[in-house]
């Protein structure tokens, strides 16, 4: 048995920057990544840029092999976790191989949520969260188009609605069937949301909100998707892009706890003793301390990955993870939108305002979320700001209320003015 003094399980964002925390203080400890794929990690952001042919496959890794030879990094593919024994601090793989380690992280990520949905089963569909689905949608897709084929994307998240445009650009008659009542919900708020789905439909691209599906039957080529209700929708190219869970099939009897994801601590140590987590596999609070949903975003991800490898390492700059922050940037027909933070609650007190520019006809939207004067969340289509620095404003707590109309009206400038004040 093989046996590192740190063990990282999955190379996307999170496993990556805990790998370089890690290596930061610790320039001597043996380390393993240990990445299920076969080939060298991506992004699965990038993913929909493969699909359209924007991005080359072959110029897409987040890392080249030489990367983790400079860290002195034994890195191996293809190694899928079966199973973790934390009383005995082992790692068994599905080909029987079995590594020790003395610390632990679990950067395993999330894999396609597959609806119960009765038929789903008996037909081929396709799902979009590694290269190879990528590869494989690119080519129906291709294909769909040059025939002009029929292809219905089930969900408007922003998987769905990157494969959407893509399928549309390609020639297909795309269909997307969302069962919440607007496109991209948690993502973006409804005013952004109607602009955006607005913007698919004048190119050609029919959008279902509020339906479920009822079925989904075979058909000679391809299936009919059945909605409740009656309305059937034939499809050439079926893709389910009904959103992601973690991949936590390893953990049973492990002693981490799991619930909606591994469960974590501010410096994502998880119930085990020297194991930690983080990335799409965990489940975090929110940085705000409510409901909100936190992680799942790549920003998160790389923060809780330095938080865990600083804490694996015992670096003494270590500083507890905030909680999350969304923050999400989304390019559709040329068009760009972003969302940072949080909207009001429906029963917001007297200490929350909104502020919004551009109503109907404008082609610009910008709606600024307030909490006692700091800023909870920022929407935005068609209209530039920096959102990293919108996210920093938010986690620093900045009272910006004085700033209120400046930043409505030149969100880029003033938040930059605002941040640079706290940088001095």
């Amino acid at each position: 048995m093989e046996q590192f003094d740190y063990v990282v399980l999955g190379a996307s964002h999170a496993g990556l920057e805990a790998l370089r925390a890690i290596r930061a203080h610790d320039a001597d400890g043996s380390i393993a990544v240990l990445d299920r794929e076969g080939r060298l990690p991506v992004s699965p952001t990038v993913l929909p840029y493969v699909v359209s042919g924007k991005r080359p496959e072959d110029r897409i890794a987040l890392r080249e092999r030489g990367w983790f030879d400079d860290l002195q990094v034994a890195y191996r593919q293809q190694a899928h976790a079966a199973a973790l024994d934390t009383a005995y601090s082992r790692l068994r793989l599905a080909d029987g191989r079995e590594i020790g380690y003395g610390k632990l992280l679990l950067a395993t990520g999330a894999a396609p949520a597959i609806p119960p949905i009765e038929g789903l089963s008996d037909v081929r569909f396709h799902v979009l969260r590694t290269l190879d689905d990528a590869l494989a949608l690119r080519e129906v897709a291709s294909a769909a188009g040059r025939s002009a084929g029929r292809a219905v994307v089930l969900g408007a998240g922003l998987v769905g609605m990157h494969a959407a445009e893509n399928l549309a650009r390609a020639g297909a008659r795309v269909t997307i069937v969302e069962m919440r009542d607007q496109v991209l919900p948690g993502y973006f708020d409804a005013t952004a949301a109607a602009r955006i789905e607005g913007a698919f439909r004048d190119n050609g691209v029919e959008v279902l909100t509020g339906r479920r599906v009822a079925r989904v039957a075979p058909r000679a080529a391809g299936c009919t998707v059945l909605l409740e209700g009656g309305e059937a929708c034939d499809a050439d190219v079926l893709l389910v892009a009904a959103g992601v869970r973690p991949e936590v099939s390893y953990l049973a009897g492990s002693g981490v706890a799991v619930e909606r994801g591994v469960v974590v601590d501010e410096f994502m140590r998880t119930a085990a003793a020297n194991v930690w987590a983080a990335g799409d596999v965990v489940q975090t609070r929110s940085f705000f301390g409510d409901a909100t949903p936190a992680g799942g975003i790549l920003p998160d991800a790389v923060e809780q990955g330095r938080t865990a490898g600083m804490s694996m390492a015992g670096d003494p700059a270590l500083q507890p993870y905030p909680g999350g922050v969304s923050l999400n940037t989304y390019g559709f027909f040329g068009r760009r939108a972003l969302s940072v933070g949080r909207d009001a609650p429906r029963e917001a007190g007297p200490g929350w305002e909104t502020r919004v520019r551009g109503g109907e006809g404008s082609d610009a939207y910008l709606k600024i979320v307030l909490c006692e004067g700091r800023l909870q969340g920022v929407f935005g289509v068609d209209v530039l700001f920096d959102p990293g620095i919108m996210w920093e404003l938010i986690l620093r707590r900045v009272d910006v209320g004085a700033r209120a109309d400046a930043l409505l009206e030149d969100p880029q400038d003033t938040a930059r003015a605002l941040m640079s004040g706290l940088w001095r």
